[in-house]
């Protein structure tokens, strides 16, 4: 089985309801398993909520300065966004910058890339899988720290397409 396919399976399998599937072809045998997605949607959740309660009441400190500045900053964040590819994870596993501990990572942030260039590498059952750019351009910023689990389609590096 290729590593195309394999790609395509774990697709499938998260967006469907099953939670597991085993394939076998003669010598070669995969199983393919599910999270739970509450569990990983419960964690998720709960970070992000706690830092906005926080920020709510800094502006209210300084009512008159704070509404002035607040508009500006997100209508400027979505302008220099725009342009800006998100290169995303194709599968479930584990983030990781370099293909091993004692080597350099494949791209840091102002690094030029081309379309097909191996950005990084995520391990998913055991098996390491090199993902590659989809864009030419420059890497503006990475998203996930080093040995990160990932999810399924989440983003992993802002690329600025040249």
């Amino acid at each position: 089985m290729e590593f195309k396919q394999i790609q395509e399976l774990i697709k499938i399998i998260n967006k469907s309801n099953i939670s597991e599937l085993s394939v076998e072809e003669g010598e070669f045998k995969i199983t393919i398993k599910q999270a739970q997605p509450s569990e990983t949607q419960y964690v998720a959740i709960q970070p992000q909520a706690m830092p906005m309660q926080q920020m709510a009441p800094a502006p209210q400190a300084a009512p008159q300065a704070a509404p002035a500045a607040s508009p500006a900053a997100p209508a400027a964040a979505p302008a220099a966004n725009d342009k800006l590819v998100t290169v995303k994870s194709p599968m479930i596993g584990t983030f990781y910058r370099s293909s091993s501990p004692d080597k350099p990572p494949f791209v840091n942030v102002g690094d030029e890339v081309k379309q097909g260039q191996p950005i990084c590498i995520i391990e998913a059952m055991k098996l390491f899988n090199e993902i590659e750019c989809e864009v030419s351009g420059k890497v503006v910023k990475v998203l996930i720290d080093d040995a990160s689990p990932v999810e399924y389609d989440q983003p992993l590096f802002l690329v600025e397409p040249a």
